[in-house]
């Protein structure tokens, strides 16, 4: 029977990849970084990808992602950006940013028909507790999860087993009454159901076949909308 329910945040209740397509656009406009769209957001989404991976796995601090990010970014039109430059520019793209925070609109009733059963929630996520408790706090969710563990605090991120293993340490309950939930496939379903947990994957874009053949060889389940825990919960 599962006790407690795991979320990650970023692109799971988080709106994550919408704010940041409105926030570079938004950016890109005010500095004249003309070019193709989809192309530009897709170029910030791999570095994003590349540096923050970086990060996680120590390679580089907090700072030194953003920094490889906007130098990545802004290199193929031509410039070149000291440290405190990029620290400059990151920050004001973190305004357009937070200015389009929003919450997938299936993350509320989630959340309040979890409460509404006695099941207990918290968040796993891969970041800095400073950076990933101010979008909880501006979201309005402070108050909805006992416990909050970022990777950046305890030292080992998704998809290790002992991040997850803290969580349910923290929490007071073994890994087989916790279910996790998350939009990434290995990181999130695969990594919680390796370590003992009901692993879920949230593919809000329509799996492959492979895809849902990894989840159900991993033990993971696959739902498309949060409201489909109910199913799994």
């Amino acid at each position: 029977m599962i006790e407690l329910v795991l979320f990650d945040l970023d692109d799971t209740l988080f709106a994550h990849r919408g704010a940041v397509e409105a926030g570079i656009l938004a950016h890109r406009v005010a500095h004249g970084l003309l070019g193709d769209d989809l192309a530009e957001f897709a170029r910030w989404n791999e570095l994003e990808e590349v540096h923050y991976h970086r990060y996680l796995t120590g390679e580089l601090d907090f700072l030194e992602q953003r920094r490889e990010r906007v130098r990545g970014f802004v290199e193929p039109h031509g410039i070149t950006i000291a440290d405190a430059d990029a620290d400059a520019w990151f920050e004001r793209y973190l305004a357009e940013y937070r200015l389009a925070w929003r919450l997938h609109d299936d993350a509320l009733p989630a959340l309040d028909e979890l409460g509404a059963r006695g099941i207990r929630t918290g968040i796993i996520t891969n970041g800095d507790i400073v950076f990933q408790s101010s979008k909880i706090e501006g979201l309005g969710l402070a108050d909805r999860f006992e416990h909050v563990v970022a990777s950046g605090s305890v030292g080992v991120a998704k998809p290790d087993a002992r991040i997850f293993h803290l969580a349910c340490d923290l929490f007071g309950v073994p890994p087989e009454t916790a279910a996790y939930v998350g939009d990434r496939l290995e990181t999130d379903a695969v990594g919680a159901a390796s370590a003992g947990l009901t692993g879920v994957w949230l593919a809000r874009t329509p799996p492959t076949d492979e895809q849902r053949r990894r989840a159900g060889d991993a033990g993971a389940r696959v739902i498309r909308l949060l409201s489909e825990l109910r199913d799994v919960v």
